[in-house]
């Protein structure tokens, strides 16, 4: 990307993800109704509120780029560049008024993530990678200083997942063998998980069932906070990836953690 490009890009997402915590905001600990979509995972009118918002931003800004948003699919044929959005990531935490959802904001060049923002709403935290250079971490509130802490050794490691109940049949003993050789498992966080990830808060994340929506942004933020990110076979992500997502914060520990999830 040229520098103009990434400016106007950096400058979209961040028009996003101010349009997007305005949206979500007053809906946070209220008595809101969601719905089941076709897999069961909730979605609101805040979700689809947020998208619509963040879809306007960017037809806007950017007409020549495409956009696959969670809510609504998929917009735009450009081949090369591809906005991908999830408005609320972690519904569940959002609905029952845990502040550890986010939203999510990427952009793919050629199929490889590029940029990608999480902002926590709630708490004000905001991070942003790009692609070859050091992730930011935007904060008024809370502490936090971007970089990944060393940890060498799997049973070193803290774990984290979001929950157990995205666990195939076929990943979960696989996911248990993992748990056994690190020091211990923490739950819930959804995206705000690898954040702290970034922060140095947390060693290690394993995951599936993941679309290009829940990790596009994951990917710039993880790496340029000195971390890594592939799947549980420890490939780099891409659009026609598993759905498998593996974080940890220090790069040499990632050929142990795939070979106990193998």
């Amino acid at each position: 990307m040229t520098e103009n490009v990434l400016q106007s890009a950096i400058d979209a997402a961040t028009a996003c993800a101010d349009i997007a915590r305005k949206t979500v905001l007053p809906y946070f600990r209220t008595s809101l109704r969601a719905d089941a979509k076709s897999d069961d995972s909730p979605v609101t009118i805040a979700d689809r509120q947020a998208e619509q918002a963040m879809r306007d931003i960017l037809t806007e800004r950017l007409p020549e780029h495409a956009i696959l948003g969670e809510e609504s699919g998929m917009s735009g044929t450009n081949g090369d560049w591809l906005w991908v959005l999830d408005p609320i990531d972690g519904t569940r935490a959002f609905l029952t008024g845990r502040p550890t959802f986010g939203t999510l904001i990427s952009l793919f060049h050629k199929g490889r993530p590029v940029l990608g923002l999480i902002d926590q709403p709630v708490t004000g935290e905001r991070w942003i990678g790009v692609s070859g250079r050091p992730t930011q971490f935007l904060s008024d509130r809370l502490p936090g200083t971007i970089g990944t802490r060393p940890c060498p050794k799997a049973a070193e490691a803290e774990l984290s997942c979001t929950a157990p109940e995205i666990m195939t049949a076929s990943h979960a003993p696989r996911f248990a063998n993992l748990q056994k050789h690190t020091r211990r498992t923490s739950w819930g966080g959804d995206c705000y998980a690898y954040g702290l990830l970034a922060l140095g808060q947390i060693d290690v994340i394993a995951e599936c069932t993941m679309n290009p929506w829940d990790w596009g942004a994951l990917v710039p933020v993880v790496e340029g906070a000195g971390g890594r990110i592939t799947d549980w076979q420890g490939g780099r992500l891409t659009l026609e990836s598993d759905g498998t997502v593996l974080a940890c914060g220090d790069a040499t520990l990632l050929p142990e953690l795939v070979h106990h999830l193998s």
